[in-house]
């Protein structure tokens, strides 16, 4: 395992979200935005064994933060299927954005 890999695990912002069935799963984010007052962040499934990172199918997770009824800040889902095709497709270009960076650094 690089170094690198190993700076990039121990500064991943990782976060472990509860689905309705009550499922935990860990997700890295890789990027957050915001848009009109509200925070979006992006995130994909997190392995701590990068084979399975490599291998696995990478689905992109996109929530926004809201506050609960408790007054603590939550990671909520958008129901709005027009906000998030909106944001999704501004996290997609971002994301294509940074990889023809790095292929572009290299």
């Amino acid at each position: 395992m690089s170094e690198e890999f190993n700076d990039m695990q121990e500064n991943a912002d990782i976060y472990t979200l509860v689905d309705e069935d009550g499922v935990e799963q860990d997700f890295e984010m890789i990027d957050q935005l915001e848009e009109n007052g509200v925070v979006y962040y992006a995130l994909v499934p997190y392995f701590e064994d990068p084979v399975k990172s490599i291998e696995g199918d990478t689905e992109l997770v996109v929530l926004k933060a809201e506050t609960g009824e408790d007054g603590e800040d939550i990671l909520a889902t958008i129901d709005d299927d027009d906000e998030y095709e909106r944001i999704g497709n501004i996290f997609l270009d971002r994301i294509q954005e940074m990889f023809d960076e790095e292929e572009d650094g290299e």
